[in-house]
C-alpha cells in the first residue's frame, strides 16, 4: 500500500493545503481527558459531528462572528486526513489509512447551540469555522500516540497537550468510524480539543500548531493562523432560530465563571466559626433530642451512611433534585450544562449539597470529577439518598459524603437533573436552602436555621448533664431519680456544676 503524496488545489485557496476537497469533515465530540473532566463527564464511548467542507478556511483567513453573537470559541485540534479508503477495518489497521496530520481549528458559536440538539449545523458549519494547515505531517512518520497540539490567543499560550492524555486512541476513532461509514481519500477527522477551549473577540488572533516533537526532524504543520473579524449580517427571524445566551451558556464557553465575568450569587458562607465549634461539640443524636422537643419529629435523612466511616458533615444546605429519568426529559435537561453541573461549579465554603433521588440506589448521583469540584469549591460535603459512583475515588478525595448506597451506573440509568436551590425531599425529610445539615455516625438531621443557635445552645448543656450522670453511674448509683435526674438529683447537679 502507498499513499500518494498530496496535489494541493489551487482551484480554491480554502484547500490549498489538502490533497482535494474532503467529501466528509467529521468531528469528536470528547476525546481528552484534560476537556472531559473540565464539562464534568467522561463519554464510555467516542460521539461525533458533521461540519460541511464549505466551512474549511485556509492558514491566515479571517473567522467571522456572526452579527447579534457574544461567545465565539475556538478548539485547538488535530486534524487527520484519510489517504487510502476505509471501511469494516481493525484497530490495527486503522492508522495506515491515516495519510496526514495537521492542525485544525473547530471554531464554534455557543449562542446558536440550543437549537442544534448536539448537531452544531448552526454553531459550527459556517463559512471559515473549519481552519485547516498550513502543512501536512506525514502520518507515517510518527507515532499517533506521541502528538502534540499547542493553541495560542495574542501570542499566548491557551491549550497544550498531547496525544497521551486521549480516552480514545486515534486508531480506533478511525475504525469506529469506518464501520459505519466509508471512509473516502480527503477525508477529515476532527479529534476533539484539549481543556483551554475560550471564548475570541473581534481583533484576536489565535493560531494552532500541530507537532511530533519526539519523531525524527520534529516534523510540524506550522501555525495555522485565523483572525477573527466582526460579522456583518443578522439574521433573519422568519427562517429559523435566533441567537440566544444565557449565564449556563457564557460558563461553558469561557471554561469557567471567574473568565466569563460571572459573580455567583452571594450566598451565606456556612455557619460562624463560634458555631461551628458548636456543632462539631454537639452529637446528632443530641440535637436530635433537643429538635423533637421543640415539636420537630420528621428531620432525620433516613438511609445515609457516610462513604467513609468517622465522617462528620456540617453545613448549611444547597439542594438539588433528580426526577425519574424519562428519555425525553433527559434529552432536554440531562445533557450541557445541566443542574448538577450547575451546582457543583457554584455551591461555596461551608455548604453542604443535598440531593433529592427518591431514594432509588439504582444509579450514582454523583462522582469522583463532582467531587474533586466541590471540594475545591471549599463545599462541606454532599448528602444523597441516592447511590455514589467511582465510590473509592471518591472516598480517597476526602469530601465528607453521605449516601444511600454505591452504585456504577452514570445518572442518565435512573435519573434527570431537574432544579436547584428549592425545597427538596431528601431520605424522608424536607431540606431548604439554608437549612443547616449536621451528619455523624448515627445518621443525618435538618435543622432550620431559624432555631440552630437555640438547639445547639440546649443540645451542649445537656451533653454536659449527661456526662455528670455518666460519671454518678460510674460510681454505683442506679439510674432511677438519676436518669433523667429529679428534684434532688438535681439539686446535687446544680451544686456541684454551678448550674
Amino acid at each position: 500500500m502507498t499513499i500518494d503524496s498530496p496535489s494541493p488545489s489551487t482551484a480554491d485557496p480554502r484547500f490549498a493545503a489538502l490533497p482535494c476537497r474532503p467529501g466528509k469533515v467529521i468531528a469528536v465530540h470528547l476525546a481528552y481527558a484534560s476537556r472531559a473532566d473540565q464539562r464534568g463527564r467522561r463519554p464510555q464511548h467516542p460521539s461525533y459531528f458533521f461540519k460541511p467542507s464549505s466551512s474549511i478556511a485556509a492558514s491566515g483567513a479571517t473567522v467571522e462572528r456572526p452579527a447579534g453573537t457574544e461567545l465565539l470559541a475556538f478548539e485547538g485540534e488535530i486534524a487527520l486526513i484519510i489517504g487510502r479508503a476505509a471501511h469494516r477495518i481493525g484497530v490495527e489497521d486503522a492508522w495506515s489509512h491515516v495519510g496526514w496530520v495537521t492542525a485544525s481549528n473547530d471554531f464554534g458559536v455557543y449562542d446558536l447551540r440550543a437549537a442544534d440538539k448536539g448537531s452544531n449545523v448552526r454553531s459550527k458549519g459556517r463559512d471559515g469555522f473549519t481552519p485547516l494547515g498550513p502543512a501536512l505531517i506525514d502520518a507515517r512518520a510518527v507515532n499517533p500516540a506521541a502528538l502534540r497540539v499547542r493553541t495560542w490567543v495574542d501570542g499566548q499560550l491557551v491549550q497544550d497537550d498531547t496525544t497521551g492524555d486521549l480516552l480514545f486512541p486515534f486508531a480506533q476513532i478511525v475504525a469506529d468510524l469506518a464501520q459505519h461509514a466509508t471512509l473516502e481519500v480527503g477525508d477529515v477527522i476532527l479529534t476533539g480539543t484539549p481543556a483551554g477551549s475560550s471564548v475570541v473577540v473581534p481583533g484576536q488572533k489565535v493560531e494552532v500548531e500541530v507537532d511530533a516533537p519526539t519523531a525524527a526532524g520534529a516534523p510540524s504543520s506550522g501555525r495555522l493562523l485565523s483572525v477573527v473579524t466582526d460579522g456583518a449580517h443578522t439574521f433573519d427571524a422568519s427562517l429559523g432560530a435566533l441567537p440566544a445566551v444565557d449565564d449556563a451558556q457564557r460558563i461553558d464557553a469561557w471554561g469557567d465563571e471567574e473568565s466569563a465575568g460571572i459573580q455567583s450569587t452571594p450566598r451565606d458562607s456556612g455557619p460562624s466559626d463560634d458555631l461551628r465549634t458548636k456543632l462539631e461539640a454537639a452529637p446528632v443524636a443530641g440535637l436530635s433530642a433537643q429538635l423533637r422537643k421543640r415539636g420537630l419529629n420528621d428531620v432525620s435523612i433516613d438511609g445515609v451512611t457516610p462513604l467513609t466511616p468517622g465522617t462528620r458533615i456540617i453545613g448549611t444546605a444547597r439542594t438539588l433534585r433528580f426526577v425519574p429519568a424519562r428519555e425525553d426529559l433527559f434529552a432536554s435537561h440531562g445533557g450541557g450544562y445541566n443542574a448538577q453541573k450547575r451546582l457543583f461549579d457554584t455551591v461555596g465554603p461551608g455548604e453542604v449539597i443535598v440531593i433529592e433521588a427518591r431514594g432509588e440506589t439504582g444509579s450514582g448521583t454523583l462522582g469522583d470529577v463532582l467531587a474533586l469540584r466541590a471540594l475545591t469549591r471549599g463545599a462541606a460535603g454532599v448528602v444523597t439518598d441516592g447511590g455514589v459512583r467511582d465510590s473509592d475515588a471518591v472516598s480517597q478525595i476526602g469530601l465528607p459524603v453521605f449516601s444511600a448506597s454505591r452504585h456504577p451506573a452514570v445518572l442518565g440509568r435512573k435519573h434527570v437533573p431537574w432544579d436547584t436551590d428549592i425545597t427538596i425531599a431528601c431520605g424522608g425529610a424536607s431540606v431548604q436552602p439554608g437549612d443547616v445539615i449536621v451528619g455523624d455516625a448515627d445518621g443525618v438531621i435538618v435543622i432550620p436555621a431559624s432555631m440552630v443557635e437555640d438547639v445547639v445552645d440546649a443540645a451542649l448543656e445537656q451533653e454536659a448533664e449527661d456526662a455528670w450522670i455518666a460519671d454518678r453511674v460510674k460510681e454505683g448509683h442506679g439510674v432511677d431519680g438519676l436518669f433523667p435526674m429529679n428534684a434532688e438529683w438535681r439539686s446535687r447537679y446544680r451544686e456541684e456544676t454551678g448550674q
